[in-house]
């Protein structure tokens, strides 16, 4: 019974919501005053609500696994950061920092935009599908929106997408060159060209048996920390091409470490929620911590309870995905 109550509130519409929550709120990039001003809530939402729902829902046509989900959100991210805010080209984009001119090259923030593609890829798009699939098992294969509304929300983010490019370009007095653009579509359509292509069970047949799930949670914390760390830390230590590296290493070695089990079993979802935890949790911890930063200068009240929010939210997750195990043993 308890599973038909949870179904009765939309999958879509809990993708829809999360999604931003995850990628700006939990973030930082939008404390709670920006998030929730209804025109900030209002372009958050028809950004990464609709591209959430559309990868989601492109996994499940094509039937594609994970593998498929972490390409389309990197296509996501190039639509987003490369087409949208362009901040892969501008030097003026406000959260640059350094990297503004540090990886700089040819008119591209080459690092920014390797940083931010794998962040969208990760944390925008796939933990959000990942943890409200955890939340409506019994749907998971299922399409969650119908033919007329799946093209409403490609329209939609179609829309913002080209509204943020004429409302940033004019806020920042910057007009990325069209050759650039084309390259942004040209990745972003290889992404998903690639997604398209990529088996539905790439990586999830290995031949060891599942770790326990806080061995998982464990990597999953160290590659979020180090993800986080190393991007904002080592510009100051090292030469940007050289860092262009990291993003790849770090891909590598996590793929590599997965792809030794077997994802077939049916407790991973116990293991599926303690990666998509894991990876939240530097998240979690800075969230706090920008409360606290008074260097700046944007109002960063909220962000503990935003945090404290989240670690709830797991944590009853977490609590609900083990009782449906449990019941499914003794039954079994």
């Amino acid at each position: 019974m308890g599973e038909v109550k949870r179904s009765r509130f939309p999958p879509a519409l809990a993708l829809f919501l999360l999604s931003p929550v995850i990628g700006e709120l939990l973030s930082g990039s939008s404390p709670p005053a920006e998030f929730f001003s209804p025109f900030g809530l209002t372009v958050l939402l028809a950004l990464y609500g609709s591209g959430a729902v559309v990868v989601r829902e492109l996994r499940v046509r094509w039937h594609k696994g994970v593998g498929s989900v972490l390409l389309l959100g990197a296509a996501y991210g190039v639509l987003e950061e490369g087409l949208m805010v362009t901040s892969w080209f501008s030097p003026f984009w406000v959260d640059l920092g350094v990297m503004g001119v540090y990886g700089r090259w040819l008119g591209v923030n080459w690092v920014w935009a390797e940083m931010l593609t794998i962040y969208h890829a990760v944390f925008s798009i796939t933990v959000p599908i990942l943890l409200v699939e955890l939340a409506f098992p019994t749907r998971r294969e299922e399409r969650w929106v119908g033919k007329k509304l799946f093209i409403a929300l490609v329209v939609v983010l179609g829309a913002v997408t080209v509204f943020g490019n004429i409302l940033f370009s004019y806020m920042m007095n910057y007009w990325t060159p069209l050759p650039h653009l084309i390259f942004a579509v040209a990745l972003m359509v290889l992404f998903g060209y690639l997604a398209h292509r990529l088996r539905a069970d790439w990586g999830q047949q290995g031949q060891k048996a599942l770790p326990k799930p806080r061995v998982l949670w464990l990597v999953a914390t160290v590659a979020s920390f180090a993800f986080f760390l190393g991007f904002y830390g080592l510009p100051s230590a090292v030469p940007w091409q050289l860092l262009m590296l990291y993003g790849p290493l770090l891909i590598f070695l996590m793929v590599r470490f997965l792809k030794r089990y077997d994802w077939r079993e049916r407790v991973s979802d116990m293991h599926v929620l303690a990666l998509t935890s894991g990876a939240l949790s530097w998240m979690i911890v800075f969230a706090v911590l920008q409360e606290l930063d008074k260097t700046r200068t944007d109002t960063t009240m909220g962000m503990s309870i935003v945090a404290l929010a989240s670690v709830v939210g797991l944590i009853w997750l977490r609590f609900k995905v083990k009782k449906r195990l449990t019941v499914s043993q003794l039954s079994g």
